[in-house]
């Protein structure tokens, strides 16, 4: 069983020999390849070749295809870039939506042709093509509507709007899950065998205003994919979610990207046995200025939690993105804690 049928088949809850380790490795690969997160972000050949020479160095058993945030949001109409070389991408200048009207001016999504949509998928292809039959591949179509609404209208202003405009947020969101199924599915097609996005700012709505506003574009997107796509989704909000974890899991969703604030044995109970978690070692204390015991430490924590539950359906991974400046060292105890004969044995039943 090579890495990409262990993942298959721990998402589908089938008996495997051991849990997969899929660490969010965007930036980190960037760094690790020695190539300037501008350059990573805004080259498909750079993006590619960072993710094959961190696969080959560190042999996870999943991989993430991701640049930024803004990959849709630039495709709508935003203005990004990168304030230095080692900075990722993000929104420059006055934000995108002010009006209804702004709304009316975006097109309709073309993920041939509108803004990184080539040079993503180009990056995916090359990274699927070359690994993507013995290591499980993860395209990131960055955002979930709320959130990418707030990156063309501003997260001060639609937090406000969700109270004050909530047709103004829930038009452009309408337009967002537009963007996000075109992208997530033309993803697919490049050879994505999971598609994941995020919706962290949501989570500052509270779990009232995220039942009301974003749960339900969520829903909608996660259908959508699934039957566009034929793949699996999964979701991710930083932080700790769980106050809103039971809707999370109502979404859809076959896979929670979960943070290290959220108790993994919590997120087993509310989750239930037919999602799949991704989680969730702390990628600053542990990973970033950790030391390689600390990280097995929390590895071995994750997963007796999981276990403890019966809960089969889990990946090792960072709780967040690795931090560029991450140890290698660090990042091989992650990788090594679900290869060590004390953790191999997923639950049977």
């Amino acid at each position: 069983m090579n890495s990409r049928e262990l993942v298959e088949r721990t998402l589908a809850g089938d008996p495997v020999p051991r849990y997969p380790a899929g660490p969010l490795a965007v930036h980190f690969c960037a760094k690790f390849a020695g190539v300037s997160i501008r350059h990573y972000t805004s080259d498909p050949r750079a993006l590619a070749d960072s993710v094959l020479r961190y696969c080959e160095r560190f042999r996870p058993d999943a991989v993430w295809v991701s640049a930024d945030t803004w990959v849709n949001a630039q495709a709508m109409g935003a203005r990004v870039g990168a304030a230095a070389d080692d900075l990722p991408w993000s929104g420059v200048g006055p934000p995108a939506v002010r009006t209804a009207r702004d709304i009316d001016r975006i097109p309709k999504p073309d993920a041939g042709s509108q803004g990184r949509y080539p040079l993503m998928l180009e990056a995916l292809r090359r990274v699927a093509e070359a690994i993507g039959k013995e290591v499980y591949v993860v395209g990131c179509f960055d955002q979930y509507p709320f959130s990418l609404a707030a990156s063309l209208l501003g997260v001060n202003e639609i937090m406000l709007a969700a109270v004050d405009d909530r047709p103004l947020v829930e038009a452009l969101m309408e337009r967002c899950l537009e963007y996000a199924q075109a992208y997530g599915t033309a993803m697919a097609s490049a050879g994505a065998r999971l598609l994941s996005g995020g919706d962290s700012t949501a989570g500052l709505l509270g779990p009232r205003l995220y039942r009301e506003i974003a749960q339900p574009y969520e829903r909608r997107l996660i259908a959508c994919l699934k039957g566009a796509a034929a793949a699996p989704v999964s979701l991710h909000v930083c932080g700790d979610a769980t106050p809103m974890l039971a809707d999370m899991a109502a979404t859809g969703a076959d896979v929670l990207e979960i943070d290290h604030q959220v108790d993994l044995g919590t997120a087993c109970d509310v989750a239930g046995s037919a999602i799949t978690l991704w989680g969730n070692i702390d990628p600053v204390a542990d990973l970033w200025r950790g030391t390689p015991a600390a990280v097995e430490a929390a590895s071995r924590r994750a997963i007796e939690a999981v276990h403890a539950r019966g809960h089969r359906r889990f990946v090792l991974s960072s709780g967040c993105t690795l931090a560029p400046g991450t140890p290698d060292e660090n990042v091989d105890a992650l990788v090594r804690a679900v290869r060590s004969p004390v953790y191999d044995q997923p639950p049977s039943a």
